[in-house]
């Protein structure tokens, strides 16, 4: 772990969750960020190693720290990347609080919220998909969503990062609608691992339930595709309709998208994956592949396949990703490297284990 006292900071917000605990392996392998805090409500004064006992051999006797406790390690005037895991509805008033308090110490901040406070421009339709006031909408102007492929640069200070299904179904779509081969109508099907679900337990990832079995949940009506609507409109300024199946996979990491449209004029499978070579081209975490994409070859790594297919007047693209890497936690990541200007494949580029 990169413990060197000059350079960036990094603290993680909600750093006890899955999607925390991914941010925290991923900053110890950073060689650019020093790790400085990895705060919790519930959990301060307790070892991270605790929590993540596969983090023992970075954290050692490292403890969570509190809220009100971990801005005053850090130096009048340093550098601070600031990571937030913490939930839906609470990370807001977290980064606003947070930022309040690095602004009276003079800190340079970039924030990188993984919550969904921050992945819509406006508050309305936030509160109207999630039901609940939001946490800081006075901040909603510092902030844009998107996936680092799509944004040849961050125009605002801190970034909302999309949800681990909108990333893959950005990935997947984008292209195509830009292209015009295809109408701006999606049908999408996507198969979620249970960590997806959080780490607390519940019925939909209790191993008895979840083990040999695959089931659709919150067909057509899911809160993610109001967020994937809005994030392929703007990424295509195309009017985009979004009909999306999510399901409950038998397995605990990583995501696998169906995305299929209606052709324009008749296209052949190499008119298409030229559309996604050339879109890629010069994005490091993004893969096309010949045939059909395999998550075991993405999973618990930052990188994307893609694959592609048509028939008659069908096209259908797959995406495989990792949920809490790429989808989440990596993909926070790369943003950072970005807002603070370093290689964006920083601390990024382990291959897939392969064999998970």
């Amino acid at each position: 772990m990169n413990t060197n006292g000059n350079g960036i900071r990094a603290v993680v917000l909600g750093a006890t969750g899955y999607v925390g605990g991914e941010l925290l392996r991923l900053i110890s392998a950073h060689p650019e960020l020093n790790f400085s805090g990895a705060v919790s409500a519930s959990r301060s004064g307790e070892k991270i190693a605790v929590t993540f006992p596969n983090l023992a051999a970075s954290y050692g006797d490292q403890c969570f720290v509190g809220h009100d406790t971990w801005i005053d390690e850090l130096e009048a005037g340093s550098k601070l990347a600031l990571f937030s895991a913490a939930p839906h509805g609470a990370s807001a008033a977290l980064i606003a609080n947070a930022l309040r308090a690095a602004a009276k110490k003079d800190i340079t901040v970039h924030v990188v919220d993984s919550s969904a406070d921050f992945r819509y421009a406006n508050q309305l339709d936030y509160e109207v998909v999630y039901g609940t006031e939001h946490g800081a909408p006075d901040l909603l102007a510092e902030f844009q969503s998107g996936v680092p492929e799509h944004l040849a640069a961050a125009k605002t200070a801190h970034i909302g990062h999309p949800g681990c299904f909108a990333t893959a179904v950005l990935l997947a779509a984008v292209p195509l609608i830009q292209s015009r081969l295809t109408d701006s109508e999606v049908f999408v099907t996507g198969i979620t691992g249970s960590t997806g679900s959080g780490r607390n337990p519940q019925p939909g990832t209790h191993h008895p339930e979840r083990h040999s079995n695959l089931y659709a949940y919150k067909p057509l009506v899911h809160r993610h595709a109001p967020e994937i609507t809005a994030l392929l409109e703007a990424a295509t300024d195309r009017e985009t309709r979004v009909h999306f199946v999510p399901h409950s996979g038998p397995f605990a990491r990583g995501i696998h998208v169906t995305v299929q449209a209606k052709a324009t004029k008749r296209v052949s499978d190499e008119q298409i994956y030229d559309v996604f070579a050339k879109t890629y081209a010069n994005s490091p975490f993004v893969e096309i592949v010949a045939g059909t994409p395999r998550l075991k070859n993405v999973v618990a790594s930052n990188y994307c396949q893609l694959g592609v297919a048509t028939g008659e007047d069908t096209v259908v693209v797959m995406c495989v990703i990792d949920n809490l890497v790429k989808g989440a936690a990596g993909g926070a990541v790369q943003w950072m490297n970005r807002l603070w200007d370093l290689p964006e494949t920083t601390g990024l580029t382990v291959a897939a284990p392969g064999w998970t």
